[in-house]
Formats: C-alpha cells, sequence, structure tokens
C-alpha cells in the first residue's frame, strides 16, 4: 500500500477542521459520508464512473482518504478544474491508529457532507476506509454508497463461477505451509457449499501463488485469474489446474484478482 511522502500529506490535510466559507459550497449537498470507488486502470474516468459521482466529487470539500497524493491525482481526473488546494484531505491508512478515526467524521457531526477514497476500487472493502464507515454507523450518521468499479463483482460476474455463494478472503498468509493450509480449507469450502473463493496477492507474486495453487489442489478444480480490470491489457481467463499447468503466462506486476470453483 502506497503512503505519500511528509510533504505530500500535510499539504492541505485537516485534523481539527474549524467550520468556515468551504462549508457553504457543500451545503446543497446531503450530509452524508460518500464512499468514492476509484478506477482501477489509468483508462478514462468517464467510462468506470458515473456522472453523479463526479458531480458529488465538486460539492464536497473534507476528504477521508488511503493516501493524499493518489487520492489528489483522482480528483484532478474526475475534475481537472476542481480547486485542489481549497480542499481538506485526512489520511486514513492500515497504519492510523484507531482512536484517530473518530475525530476525522467531526465536518459530518456538523451536517457538513464528506468524502472517502481508497487507492483503487470501492472504499471500506478490503480497505482501511471501513473504519471509518463502522464510526458513522456506530453515531448514526448517513453512509452514501456511490456506483463504481469493484474488482471482487467484475470479475465474479465474468469467471463463470457460483455467483449465488462466494467468500471474499483477501491476502492468503504469506507462509508457505499456512498458504497451504488456507488452500485446502477453501477447496473444502468449494465442494462441500459449492461455494465459489475469492482472493487477492500482491502483484509481484502472482505467477508463483498460481504455481501453489497447482500444486496444491486437484488438476479438476477450476482457477479463474481476473488481471488489470477495466485496463487496456484486462485478461479474465478460467480453466482446470490442469490447464493451468500447461499454460504460458505472466501476470507479476499486474493487479489481478484470483477465484477458485469446481
Amino acid at each position: 500500500m502506497k503512503m505519500a511522502d511528509d510533504t505530500e500529506a500535510t499539504k492541505g490535510v485537516a485534523t481539527d477542521v474549524p467550520a468556515s466559507t468551504r462549508d457553504a459550497g457543500a451545503s446543497s449537498l446531503p450530509a452524508a459520508l460518500y464512499l468514492f470507488p476509484v478506477p482501477m486502470s489509468e483508462g478514462a474516468v468517464e467510462d468506470v464512473i458515473p456522472a453523479r459521482n463526479i458531480e458529488i466529487v465538486k460539492a464536497l470539500r473534507y476528504f477521508i482518504v488511503e493516501n493524499v497524493r493518489s487520492a489528489r491525482r483522482f480528483l484532478k481526473r474526475c475534475c481537472r478544474d476542481i480547486d485542489i488546494d481549497s480542499l481538506e484531505f485526512v489520511e486514513l491508512s492500515e497504519h492510523t491508529d484507531a482512536a484517530s478515526v473518530p475525530p476525522m467524521l467531526e465536518p459530518l457531526r456538523r451536517g457538513i457532507p464528506m468524502g472517502v477514497v481508497s487507492e483503487a476500487g470501492c472504499p471500506a472493502v478490503a480497505d482501511p476506509g471501513a473504519d471509518a464507515v463502522a464510526v458513522a454507523q456506530r453515531e448514526g450518521l448517513r453512509v452514501v454508497p456511490l456506483v463504481g468499479p469493484s474488482s471482487i463483482l467484475m470479475a465474479l460476474m465474468a469467471s463463470g463461477m457460483n455467483g449465488q455463494s462466494f467468500a471474499f478472503h483477501g491476502y492468503l498468509p504469506i507462509d508457505g505451509q499456512a498458504r497451504t493450509r488456507a488452500l485446502h480449507k477453501m477447496a473444502q469450502a468449494v465442494r462441500s457449499e459449492r461455494q465459489t473463493q475469492i482472493f487477492i496477492e500482491t502483484p509481484y507474486r502472482n505467477d508463483r501463488l498460481i504455481g501453489t495453487i497447482v500444486q496444491a489442489l486437484p488438476p479438476q478444480m477450476r482457477l479463474c485469474v481476473a488481471c488489470d480490470i477495466t485496463g487496456p491489457t484486462e485478461s479474465i481467463v478460467t480453466d482446470t489446474l490442469g490447464g493451468w499447468r500447461r499454460r504460458k503466462y505472466c501476470y507479476n506486476k499486474i493487479p489481478a484478482i484470483f477465484l477458485l470453483f469446481e
């Protein structure tokens, strides 16, 4: 997970945000925590982000973001003439202390709408933005999920696997034995519950993971590898593990998601 350097991270970052003329700019938008999906590739924003999302972006002044630098870049892609330096950002990453999260929502408590922006895909799904959403829900603050790209659902749609019952596991264990045990446990869920198993890996280890799966599980089980979803080199391929053993592939350094089923 990328982290902004100190100079970039502190520019425009709010901690205790006072009421100001910025508040008036968002007054026409209902007070809520708006969750913004972010493109998963460098293609045109309008290909994957609805116009409504962009209009909401223009109305907001306060953002909770996973990474300040990438969030600023995303907002500029949404609206080139946005006054980025007038916006207030507070960073919520996997390294953020839990006690620091509730104060981030102070503008929303005053009736000012806020946005949550992840690095890519849907915020709060395998994403630290979930901590801000949890606080909002506990306090009865309105949360609005916006339409946009989800690697989990898009990969499942194109996989040919069971979309009625599925489980997302995030990252598998790094330790070899623990990883093999996790794969066997998922294979058992596939067989006993007919449940599609979905997981991800750090991109530079993608090929190694495929090799481990091929070695650890029965050859008739099916694996889908979906990479660069919505991007120019998008590839979504489902085959048996026996078929993957014979395939030539190179998914290293490309964001991918993996699905297992019978």
